[in-house]
């Protein structure tokens, strides 16, 4: 299993957002991505690797766990280039489960084990991957 991180704005699409759509049964697809580097980690994605759902722009923290329940497809809200073809694709998730305690940008930035993030390195980054050393550290200072 992978793990990665997947941001969103959480005036456009949030948290609680996901969680409700998971708890209708209604996967979500993460479309709008339009970064080769993002969709290229979408396109490494396995069924069943998880993600942290990172609130950006406002909040500016990890607040939740989702996990991709299909693999990388066309974009439907994507245009098709000069050759007719579909660029950017995306990934179906749900939600798993919300941290207990959200682990803020700031408080990631100050944590030296977590300097090699890719959020912190790669910060315009909306899809990044995140190594499992990270990914158990981000845990538990979530209070999982």
């Amino acid at each position: 299993m992978a793990y990665w991180l997947m941001k969103s704005e959480p005036n456009v699409f949030s948290f609680d957002d996901m969680m409700a759509k998971t708890r209708r049964g209604e996967p979500e697809q993460w479309h709008g991505v339009r970064n080769y580097a993002a969709r290229n980690n979408m396109r490494a994605m396995e069924l069943g690797d998880e993600a942290f759902f990172y609130h950006s722009n406002i909040g500016k923290e990890i607040v939740g766990i989702i996990k991709v329940i299909a693999l990388a497809h066309p974009d439907d809200t994507a245009e098709l280039n000069a050759k007719g073809e579909v660029v950017w694709e995306c990934v179906d998730v749900e939600a798993v489960k919300p941290l207990p305690r959200p682990v803020t940008l700031a408080t990631i930035k100050a944590t030296p084990e977590l300097a090699d993030l890719e959020l912190v390195k790669l910060s315009r980054l909306s899809v990044s991957k995140v190594s499992p050393e990270e990914w158990q550290l981000l845990c538990k200072m979530g209070g999982l």
